[in-house]
């Protein structure tokens, strides 16, 4: 099957499809609603073939559909039509679940992604479980994402905004007690070295991840890492096929 991935951003839309090496970029920013989304990508992608559509959306996801309006997009997310807009089935899951879908490598993994904002998402022994630890309280009355997303960037520069990711990372490890962290998103390539137990993603794993979506039924939210990454008692505990992801 071939699907298109489209991968939803605060400054860019990343969008890509089944077989195709490299991904396109469409601006997006505050006024981006869902109507101009859809617009955008089916000018940009006018002539690709497909039969299904997955969307990683910046905000909570709850049975298929954004259950809240994204923080650093415009409005009119949570009750546009997907599928007519389109025209074909689509599946809506957050940003990072669908990213952490394809970076996943076993074991107890925290997804963390350095983007405009923060996104974040657990998979513990193939069990995907997306979170929202952006807008925890983290310290003087911010949040965690006021400091390691784009606006902390701005506010501290590089090397005070390095030292607060590598404390949240530290943190969030050791409070979610899991075997590694990943870190995806934009900004991750600011990232001058990383501590240890922590891992680099790309933004192929988004994509992969996305096509993943459509590996495995609704219902079976579960991310497989590599046959080459899994040891035996994590293979049995995960299940299924390899390839079988988490979907949301």
């Amino acid at each position: 099957m071939k699907v298109l991935v489209i991968d939803v951003g605060g400054t860019n839309i990343k969008v890509s499809v089944t077989g195709r090496k490299e991904p396109i970029k469409i601006p997006s920013g505050p006024e981006m609603n869902a109507a101009r989304m859809a617009a955008a990508v089916k000018k940009a992608t006018a002539g690709w073939k497909y039969e299904a559509v997955s969307i990683g959306y910046p905000g909570p996801v709850v049975n298929g559909k954004p259950s809240l309006e994204p923080a650093n997009l415009g409005a009119g997310w949570i009750r546009f039509d997907y599928k007519k807009a389109f025209g074909k089935p689509v599946r809506v899951v957050n940003d990072a679940a669908m990213q952490a879908m394809g970076s996943y490598q076993g074991g107890r993994m925290l997804f963390l992604g350095l983007g405009t904002g923060l996104g974040s998402a657990l998979v513990a022994d193939g069990v995907l479980e997306p979170l929202e630890l952006a807008h925890l309280p983290y310290r003087n009355n911010r949040t965690y994402e006021d400091y390691v997303g784009l606006r902390g960037y701005k506010r501290m520069g590089r090397k005070k905004w390095q030292r607060h990711v590598e404390k949240v990372v530290a943190i969030l490890k050791q409070g979610l007690q899991v075997d590694y962290v990943m870190l995806g998103g934009g900004n991750t390539k600011r990232l001058k070295g990383l501590p240890p137990g922590v891992r680099l993603g790309t933004n192929a794993h988004a994509i992969l991840g996305g096509i993943r979506l459509w590996d495995a039924p609704l219902h079976k939210q579960r991310a497989r890492p590599p046959q080459s990454a899994r040891s035996p008692r994590k293979a049995k505990a995960a299940g299924a096929n390899p390839a079988s992801p988490a979907s949301a």
